[in-house]
């Protein structure tokens, strides 16, 4: 059987780089899921930060963010357009403690650097893709009328 099209576009180093880092970024994800998991259960620190020993703060984001965490990963492996969303949930999350309880939760300065690096790094490869876009739909065609 025949493709439909005898040209099939060649994914550009952009967007093999790009993928690349959405991987790189869904397997940090797992691995701060991994260690919420870790922390609620009782495996790490421990087992002082067992769920049941937590304060009530801790015990909402923990739980949220071990849930969080793993959706995002998952999102942001399969290359799908939510996994990046819920990335900015989880980090808003992390932030928020960082910024607005760091009494409770304790200052983590380092986190908020990374999550604002993946950010950024996040919005340079989207505009380099738009651009990308941008120049290839104005290039003249061969088929055009």
């Amino acid at each position: 059987m025949l493709h439909d099209s005898a040209h099939v576009p060649k994914p550009s180093l952009t967007e093999v780089l790009f993928n690349w880092f959405l991987r790189l970024v869904s397997a940090s994800c797992f691995w701060f899921a991994l260690s919420y998991w870790a922390m609620l259960i009782g495996f790490s620190h421990g087992g002082a930060a067992r769920f049941d020993l937590l304060s009530p703060e801790w015990r909402a984001a923990a739980t949220a963010l071990a849930v969080v965490y793993p959706v995002a990963a998952m999102g942001l492996w399969l290359l799908v357009s939510w996994g990046p969303v819920v990335w900015v949930v989880a980090a808003a999350i992390e932030v928020a403690m960082d910024k607005f309880y760091p009494g409770i939760f304790g200052p983590r300065p380092l986190l908020f650097v990374l999550h604002a690096a993946v950010a950024v790094t996040f919005v340079l490869f989207r505009a380099a893709l738009l651009f990308q876009r941008w120049r290839q739909a104005r290039k003249v065609r061969v088929d055009s009328p």
